[in-house]
C-alpha cells in the first residue's frame, strides 16, 4: 500500500514539474488551502495567474520554498528573527521579506518585498525540492470571492483556467490560510494576518 502511495506521489510530482517547466499553471493542495501555482521565476507564468484570478499585479502573491537553504537563495538577507518565527510557528506562517532576488519581477511588491513560506506539506516540499525553484501559491479563487475550503468549492473558471490539476487530497477539507508576518531588515515585525 505504501509503495502505491509513494508511486502516485512521484507520478504527480513528475507531471506537475513538466507543466511548471513549460510555464503552465497548476492547481494543487498546499499546507493550507488549494492553490494556483507556477514557476516563481517565470514572469509570463505569473502574468497568467494574475489574469486567471482577475487580480491587479500590484497585489503580490506568496511563494513556497522547500527549506531554509532555498529561502536564503531568493532573499538578499534573511533576518535572524525569521528562523525563530519559522521554528516556533504552530501553523503555516508566511513571512514577508525585504529585497528578494532571482524571482519574477511581477511577484515583487512595490516596496521591494516578497511573501515566502517554507512548505510544510509533504507533496509541496518534495515538488519544490525536485523542481529546484520556488513555486507561486495563491488561493484558488477569483479575486474578491471567498477562498474555497475544499476542492469541491473551486469554481469552474479556475478549474478550466489551469494547465494541470494535481490528483491528490481532493477529499480533504482545507485549513485556514497561513499567518502572514512582515519582517523588515530594520527589525520591525508586523502581523498582517493572524
Amino acid at each position: 500500500m505504501q509503495q502505491n502511495k509513494n508511486q502516485t506521489l512521484t507520478q504527480e510530482i513528475n507531471k506537475t514539474i513538466e507543466v511548471l517547466k513549460n510555464g503552465g499553471l497548476i492547481l494543487y493542495p498546499t499546507d493550507t488551502v488549494w492553490g494556483i501555482g507556477c514557476d516563481a521565476t517565470n514572469e509570463e507564468a505569473v502574468k497568467k495567474i494574475y489574469s486567471l484570478k482577475k487580480r491587479e499585479d500590484s497585489k503580490a502573491l506568496i511563494c513556497l520554498v522547500a527549506n531554509d537553504f532555498m529561502l536564503e537563495n531568493y532573499v538578499e538577507k534573511v533576518p535572524d528573527a525569521a528562523y525563530d518565527i519559522i521554528d516556533l510557528a504552530t501553523k503555516p506562517t508566511t513571512i514577508i521579506y525585504d529585497n528578494p532576488k532571482k524571482i519574477a519581477k511581477n511577484l515583487i511588491a512595490n516596496d521591494n518585498t516578497l511573501a515566502i513560506r517554507i512548505a510544510s506539506d509533504q507533496f509541496c516540499e518534495y515538488l519544490i525540492k525536485k523542481f529546484k525553484k520556488p513555486i507561486v501559491s495563491t488561493s484558488a479563487n477569483i479575486s474578491g470571492f471567498p477562498t474555497p475550503k475544499s476542492f469541491k468549492q473551486i469554481s469552474n473558471d479556475i478549474l478550466k483556467g489551469v494547465d494541470y490539476i494535481v490528483n491528490l487530497h481532493r477529499d480533504k477539507e482545507n485549513k485556514s490560510p497561513s499567518s502572514i508576518i512582515k519582517l523588515s531588515n530594520n527589525g520591525i515585525v508586523k502581523v498582517i494576518r493572524d
